[in-house]
């Protein structure tokens, strides 16, 4: 497994609707938050057959504030949804990961390491020796991304336009930024022939929105990127035109193995009927014709741009290094309880951003008039606490974590109950997934909660099944965006 792969992150996507995701198990039972590369074998080319073996759909795809990205602790995104949406279809988990380096995407295509990549792809001649493209999602054409003049609000239309470049041979000496490997690099190379040389093409590796942000903000004068991105990105950064075509319409659309024929299929007829659907009109305007929505993004909420989670994160931050969780982690506990609503009180008494029952918060100091500092301090502790009782049985850190989240949601002792469930039904009381979490949701049947090692009687608990799950779902989330101690910049 190369380094990139195993550092990427895999987000499993298996709650019901109504909390995030989509549930089901692949037809063996097994669960798909554990050993699941055991029942799939890296580089081998995919087909309908094994991904349904496997119970998942492999993607990869790019992060940015149309493809995928986080807006207040949730993951959203015109390929993400458009994803979700497939793998609802199909039935199937979705296993996402992100990456902008494109070279890499296709190599991890090719040698079946991933399914399907779903970017804006533009199809060409040259990638389609290389893969399969699906069915178109969309059209574009590739324009030039460049700063009005200074006092442009003052220009009248025709001062404007002399100010600006519109005729492609104007770019003869100009300082062009694109993508590496991308079709706007290609593109720019064939331009420059055309015109008989003289773009001065720079390759980097930063995706095309990261490259635009730079324009606006002055660090570079010009770059490339699809109409409809840049028309997007023109309504945050007004100071930006994208009104200069360096290319005729081009269809975008994802890309399969070229021996995948079984998956090309299923998903070709997929878009197909996608594209006529009021879904896909509702998706497209929200990300391409909704300028509210795109503005709204842009806050400080929206994680890409910022590197932040939420306005607590600096607190968050603090106390995870004290009870030694990982900060992203704490803040997808904070996010399920409370949305980072400091004031949230629920229909049971929890209050505050960790949603502590009043006896519990009593006994850490606190209460419904603690500042958000105070708040998160007590849940830490509290769940430092939890995890010291678990400290000496279950010594894998990483299921250690599933029962202390656990436990948060629904009490130690509903835990230990069906910890002491498996163990008297010869399961493993130290394993989380597909084991204990079972006999967490048998609680609510007469025959379990009645029996003599239970302890603390009824429990409901599939509210505790899907919070675990949505919490380190989340989290894989925050892992793929959010750098664990700063953004990287260029």
């Amino acid at each position: 497994m190369t380094e990139r792969l195993k550092q990427s992150v895999v987000i499993l996507l298996l709650l019901i609707p109504v909390t995030l995701f989509h549930a089901s198990c692949n037809r063996d039972g097994e669960s798909r938050f554990r050993d699941v590369e055991q029942l799939r074998p890296e580089a081998r080319i995919t087909n309908m057959e094994m991904i349904r073996e496997y119970g998942a759909l492999k993607v990869v795809t790019e992060y940015n504030s149309i493809s995928y990205f986080l807006y207040r602790g949730q993951p959203l995104g015109f390929q993400y949804e458009m994803l979700q949406d497939l793998a609802n279809h199909l039935d199937l988990t979705l296993e996402v990961s992100v990456s902008n380096d494109l070279e890499m995407n296709f190599n991890d295509l090719s040698e079946g390491k991933v399914d399907l990549i779903a970017m804006n792809l533009t199809i060409t001649s040259e990638r389609k020796s290389e893969v399969a493209f699906t069915e178109p999602l969309l059209q574009t054409r590739q324009v030039l991304v460049q700063r009005k003049p200074s006092q442009w609000e003052k220009m009248n239309h025709k001062q404007l336009e002399a100010e600006l470049i519109r005729n492609q041979l104007d770019l003869e000496g100009k300082e062009v930024y694109v993508q590496a490997a991308s079709v706007y690099e290609n593109r720019l190379h064939s331009l420059s022939n055309e015109i008989g040389g003289g773009i001065d093409i720079r390759e980097v590796n930063l995706e095309s929105e990261q490259l635009i942000q730079r324009v606006a903000l002055g660090e570079i004068d010009y770059t490339v990127c699809d109409e409809n991105v840049g028309l997007v990105n023109a309504t945050y950064y007004p100071q930006l035109d994208v009104g200069t075509a360096i290319s005729f319409p081009q269809y975008v659309a994802w890309a399969v193995h070229p021996r995948s024929d079984s998956l090309k299929k299923v998903i070709d007829q997929w878009i197909a009927d996608y594209r006529r659907t009021d879904r896909y009109a509702i998706l497209y305007n929200k990300y391409f014709n909704n300028r509210h929505s795109y503005r709204s993004i842009h806050s400080e909420f929206y994680t890409l741009g910022s590197g932040k989670i939420s306005e607590y994160d600096d607190v968050i931050r603090k106390e995870s290094e004290r009870i030694d969780w990982d900060w992203r982690l704490l803040a997808s506990l904070i996010y399920q309880e409370s949305r980072f609503n400091p004031e949230a009180v629920s229909w049971a008494g929890a209050f505050g951003l960790m949603q502590m029952m009043p006896v519990t918060a009593r006994s850490y100091g606190i209460s419904m008039e603690s500042s958000p500092a105070d708040q998160i301090k007590a849940g830490a502790s509290f769940i430092k606490w939890l995890d010291d009782r678990f400290m000496e049985v279950i010594p894998d850190r990483s299921e250690r974590i599933k029962f202390v989240l656990a436990s948060y949601n629904i009490g130690l002792g509903h835990i230990q109950d069906a910890r002491r469930l498996a163990e008297r039904y010869e399961s493993d009381p130290n394993i989380w997934f597909d084991s204990v979490d079972q006999w967490l949701l048998k609680k609510s049947q007469p025959e379990y909660y009645s029996d003599e090692v239970v302890r603390h009687g009824f429990a409901r608990g599939v509210e505790t099944y899907n919070f675990v799950r949505d919490i380190l779902t989340r989290y894989e989330h925050y892992k793929n965006i959010v750098n664990d101690v700063v953004i990287a910049s260029w």
